[in-house]
């Protein structure tokens, strides 16, 4: 069994540190660099990817609605040529820095409410596929199990990659339990180890009310920003490891 394990990084702004990331990065096999419109800024950008390099962590963009005061975890309502020249402009720069740093670009995984409004809304997943496509189809497109996401890329000829949440609640039809809920964010370190391997190695994770639901895997993802990151990500690689799972950057697995 192998799994990438991800991290959402790159997220702090001029004075303002957000996330773990240098303390994150030896545990992760891929890195989604924010790029600028939801959090994040040039010169982490830079650092953020040199960072990943010195850890040999392969490196994606990490695009969100223009939404720097709600992190863009609010959905704003856009247009689907909006949607895509936006996630256009965030690849074209993390692959830049990434050029100029001597890296290429692996994955493109969507922000927050992007994320989670192309998990069903199949015109906006469209435009990011398009966006991604239009510059690299080699690019992998990550996206929630069985979404319109997965399913617009498929159809724009990328390469898909199904990311799943350990550390996250799930609703019974396999969406992300929304942060308006005190219990969408599992803290518990054990439980966290446990929902993981059983995804890798079961293809199910337990919903919030107890139902089983079923996914496919291919990238955990641990975010940076959430307090104990760092702690987090290196119990759940050392768990998965201990369970017999090879852990690997998506791009270095052959499909």
């Amino acid at each position: 069994m192998r799994i990438d394990l991800n991290a959402d990084v790159g997220e702090s702004f001029g004075a303002f540190t957000i996330g773990e990331d240098a303390a994150v990065m030896p545990s992760i096999t891929s890195a989604s660099v924010a790029a600028g419109f939801h959090a994040g800024d040039p010169s982490v950008l830079r650092r953020t990817i040199r960072l990943a390099k010195s850890h040999g962590v392969a490196v994606g963009a990490h695009p969100g609605f223009p939404d720097l005061v709600g992190f863009g975890r609010r959905a704003l309502q856009v247009t689907p040529a909006e949607a895509e020249d936006f996630v256009l402009y965030q690849v074209a720069a993390v692959a830049g820095v990434a050029a100029a740093e001597g890296v290429r670009l692996q994955h493109v995984k969507p922000h927050g409410a992007l994320f989670n409004v192309a998990m069903r809304n199949a015109a906006l997943a469209a435009a990011i596929a398009r966006a991604v496509a239009a510059f690299d189809r080699s690019l992998i497109l990550f996206g929630l199990p069985r979404s319109e996401l997965l399913r617009a890329g498929q159809d724009a000829g990328l390469r898909v990659a199904a990311e799943v949440f350990a550390d996250r609640a799930y609703e019974p039809d396999g969406s992300l339990r929304s942060r308006t809920h005190a219990d969408a964010v599992i803290h518990e370190q054990a439980t966290v180890i446990s929902r993981a391997v059983r995804m890798v190695s079961e293809h199910v994770v337990e919903a919030h009310d107890g139902t089983t639901v079923a996914l496919d895997t291919d990238t955990i993802c641990i975010h940076g920003d959430t307090p104990g990151a760092a702690a987090l990500a290196a119990s759940l690689r050392a768990g998965l490891e201990a369970a017999g799972i090879e852990i690997m950057p998506i791009g270095a697995r052959s499909g």
